[in-house]
């Protein structure tokens, strides 16, 4: 649905492109709806067609987007390149007040980037997270989106803490808490009404394990996925419970080349998000290397072990909701074990549930300076 305004230009544009970006900007999308604001969306396909997405948005409850880039896959520079044309063509048609981006992909970087060259203001969303690790893609898209925006919607004070380091101006900063306690509570509400995962898959609430796994640096190292497989392995013959682990295609192909078997995991088909978000609220533990999982558990009140050495989403560590376990079979296993025993509870670091109320009022501020 769209609200025509009256006005000859319209007011926020929102550029997202993974499904990360769409479940993390659905509460903002919601109430841009709820205030009635003229607003687009534009999908860049950074890691699906728009045609594997439509699902997700229908599923989400979300008006279909706008524009639709289809960039797909490629190198690093060659994907933000074609985002960055797809994108400054749509913000020259439309001359957007501000448009909103948020996390880290090449998305972020290249929307961002291309809006300031055209002088459009532009808000980041979930800016200030640091790993300290450049060698990290998104490391480097964080910071320099950050550098770039006129709006900087941190999620917690630890992150308002980095910008300010980095000598970012004090009156650009909002600390909103995180769109991911929205996204979060919202989706579950849709989940209970929509899915049944866990019976479909004949599952105990906290009687299995839960695993993600898709970055670079674990998937295409051959060291790092083989210790995680054998991690895995262990948890199960330890714990005698399901590990379950929806594999992407990517992922699996880089399984079979390493040759190790893998009979004692439950590997599945990738689920839709209203299905993982349940799954992820039942679960004993989660393992993972995304940043997204780690803030969910925390939210859910769910153990999560990481697999990774470093993380960008250190009020989890803080909070005692995960532990940072690396991509060793033992330290996988080691970590596991705390985790289960660990007692639930903990506080929620990312705020309340009012995030995207807070960046949408924001913006319509905005509008008139």
């Amino acid at each position: 649905m769209r609200y025509d305004t009256g006005e000859e230009r319209r007011m926020i544009g929102i550029i997202l492109g993974t499904r990360p970006e769409i479940i993390k900007m659905s509460p903002v999308i919601r109430e841009c709806e709820r205030r009635g604001l003229d607003y687009f969306i534009l999908h860049t396909g950074q890691h699906y067609t728009y045609e594997m997405d439509r699902l997700f948005f229908e599923e989400l409850e979300l008006p279909d987007p706008d524009y639709n880039l289809d960039v797909g896959s490629g190198s690093q520079a060659g994907q933000t390149a074609k985002i960055m044309t797809g994108v400054e063509d749509v913000l020259v048609k439309e001359a957007p007040d501000l448009v909103l981006v948020q996390g880290d992909t090449n998305t972020v970087m290249a929307g961002a980037l291309a809006a300031s060259k055209l002088h459009v203001r532009v808000g980041h969303i979930e800016a200030g997270l640091r790993s300290f690790n450049r060698w990290m893609p998104e490391e480097i898209n964080r910071v320099l989106t950050d550098h770039i925006s006129d709006y900087l919607f941190a999620p917690t004070e630890n992150a308002r803490e980095n910008l300010l380091a980095e000598g970012i101006a004090d009156r650009k900063i909002c600390v909103t808490g995180n769109t991911v306690v929205d996204a979060v509570y919202q989706n579950l509400d849709i989940s209970r009404r929509k899915v049944s995962i866990l019976k479909d898959l004949d599952l105990e609430p906290r009687e299995y394990f839960l695993v993600t796994a898709h970055r670079q640096e674990n998937v295409d190292n051959r060291a790092r996925l083989k210790g995680i497989l054998k991690g895995l392995l262990g948890v199960q013959k330890e714990f005698a419970l399901p590990v379950v682990f929806p594999v992407h295609p990517r992922t699996e192909k880089r399984i079979k080349e390493l040759g190790i078997g893998v009979d004692g995991l439950n590997l599945t088909k990738p689920f839709g998000f209203l299905e993982f978000l349940q799954l992820e609220s039942q679960a004993k533990v989660v393992l993972t290397d995304s940043g997204g999982v780690q803030e969910e558990t925390c939210i859910l009140g769910v153990p999560c072990a990481t697999m990774r050495y470093d993380t960008e989403r250190p009020e989890t560590l803080e909070v005692g909701s995960n532990i940072l376990v690396g991509a060793d079979s033992g330290k996988i296993l080691e970590g596991v074990r705390s985790a289960a025993t660990r007692k639930r509870g903990w506080e929620n670091p990312y705020g309340d549930g009012i995030a995207g109320k807070m960046i949408v009022m924001v913006c319509a501020a905005a509008r008139s300076q």
